[in-house]
């Protein structure tokens, strides 16, 4: 299976880190997708460089998306508009979606929470719900392809639960 990451500048340090290397220990291909592509880097400083510009990155593709926290979410919804449709074609063809802390922003964006159970960074719970899902305030909540966690403190049990829901997932239901 393969997955997709998209972030941008500004991200949460170990809502990128941890999810990108735990998936590939767990054999699976990641590739990561920025909205310019090339260099980016954390709220920390951190750099790492993008294998995309997220305008190039088709849900079809992938198996899965993984939705790192921080200050990228926000800016992704003016800088890289097309995330929330790619967004949206992984929720309808219920590819696995993994989102945590201020990912939920562009889970909002893409208006894929309506009727659903999910968990975010706490000052998000407002939004959450306007978006018309109901919030849960538990380290991993799981509706359908849909996995959401709260933050980095969060991070064992939101990967094991993300990779427990990747196992479970038949390839040619992703493809």
């Amino acid at each position: 299976m393969n997955g997709l990451i998209i972030t941008g500048d500004g991200f949460e340090d170990a809502e990128f880190t941890y999810p990108l290397y735990r998936l590939r220990e767990a054999g699976f291909e990641i590739d990561v997708a920025t909205p310019d592509g090339g260099s980016f880097e954390s709220k920390h400083g951190q750099a790492f460089e993008a294998d995309m510009q997220i305008e190039d990155a088709a849900a079809g593709n992938y198996d899965f998306l993984v939705i790192p926290g921080g200050r990228a979410p926000e800016s992704l919804r003016t800088e890289a508009p097309e995330a929330k449709e790619l967004i949206t074609a992984f929720d309808d063809a219920s590819k696995p979606i993994a989102s945590v802390c201020h990912g939920a922003q562009l889970l909002i964006s893409a208006d894929v929470l309506e009727g659903r159970n999910a968990t975010a960074y706490w000052p998000l719970d407002i939004d959450v719900e306007n978006a018309g899902a109901t919030f849960k305030d538990q380290e991993v909540v799981i509706d359908d392809n849909l996995v959401t966690s709260r933050y980095p403190d969060d991070m064992p049990a939101f990967m094991r639960e993300f990779i427990r829901v990747l196992e479970e997932t038949p390839v040619e239901a992703t493809a």
